[in-house]
């Protein structure tokens, strides 16, 4: 596949979207429930600390959570909301020193992933020229994500967030429609699609319309992913490897974790290669 020019996105670090776990009081471990399954080997309630949490916060299985069964963790991303919360929301003071707040930082912590999902998607959209004719509207819906993040315990759950995420996602989709105009040829359109299991070896799947498609266990192995809208796509699974993903549209590291794939997977420079592939 010949070699696609690379957008220039800004650093996400900058905007605090990478996860700190050295800076958060073990929030993804503790808030969020989950069902005993092929990625979780445990049933465990909201608000109820993994038996694996150590006291520094730290998980006491890390290295060892695929093989022990904990395969969802490894593929869960919280986009810096974490330490924010941790940090900022709650101004360092941590849920077992301060048992008082434990309740609040758990409900606020989903709604901070969401926001801060948000500004990943919303930093990514600026750093795209061909959606120039939006950038002042994205900017602008940055900039209020980012001072909602910014708010109270009490401001935050009591957020609208599908409200939120419906004005985002209207200039998310702008932004896509703009980007994937500049590929030739005919895009396929395949959004909210089922293609569990399909067979798309060496698709050509250039610019295609993959928002929210389920492509759990597809076989996607040499296909041609570049500038493809993957937003929400379900990856569970999927083969990648070999797969050209540069420049492919909102892709994130946790959709990523969640597939297969090898050295020959190409990706855009703000995703990690992840260490089982």
């Amino acid at each position: 596949m010949s070699p696609e020019r690379e957008p220039s996105i800004p650093d996400v670090r900058e905007l605090g979207l990478r996860s700190d776990c050295g800076s958060c009081f073990g929030l993804c471990c503790v808030a969020l429930p989950f069902a005993a399954s092929a990625d979780f080997a445990i049933d465990k309630d909201a608000g109820r600390p993994c038996p694996n949490l150590r006291t520094d916060f730290r998980c006491g299985i890390h290295s060892e959570l695929r093989p022990r069964g904990f395969t969802g963790c490894t593929v869960f991303d919280c986009f810096g909301a974490g330490q924010k919360v941790s940090q900022v929301t709650f101004g360092g003071q941590d849920w077992r020193q301060a048992p008082g707040t434990a309740r609040r930082m758990f409900d606020v912590f989903p709604v901070m992933r969401q926001l801060q999902e948000l500004l990943w998607y919303l930093a990514e959209a600026l750093a795209r020229p061909a959606a120039r004719p939006v950038h002042a509207e994205l900017r602008a819906a940055l900039e209020k994500t980012e001072r909602l993040t910014r708010g109270s315990a009490e401001e935050l759950t009591a957020l609208d967030v599908p409200a939120h995420r419906g004005e985002v996602n209207a200039l998310l989709l702008r932004t896509s429609e703009l980007v994937r105009a500049g590929v030739p040829g005919r895009k396929k359109e395949r959004r909210g699609a089922d293609l569990m299991g399909a067979r798309l070896k060496g698709a050509n799947l250039r610019g295609a319309n993959l928002r929210g498609a389920y492509l759990i266990a597809a076989d996607l192995t040499g296909a041609d992913l570049r500038t493809a809208d993957l937003i929400g796509a379900d990856l569970r699974a999927a083969d990648l490897a070999g797969a050209d993903l540069t420049g492919a549209l909102f892709l994130t590291q946790s959709q990523l974790n969640a597939a297969k794939g090898d050295a020959a997977t190409e990706l855009s420079q703000t995703l990690s290669r992840p260490a089982h592939w």
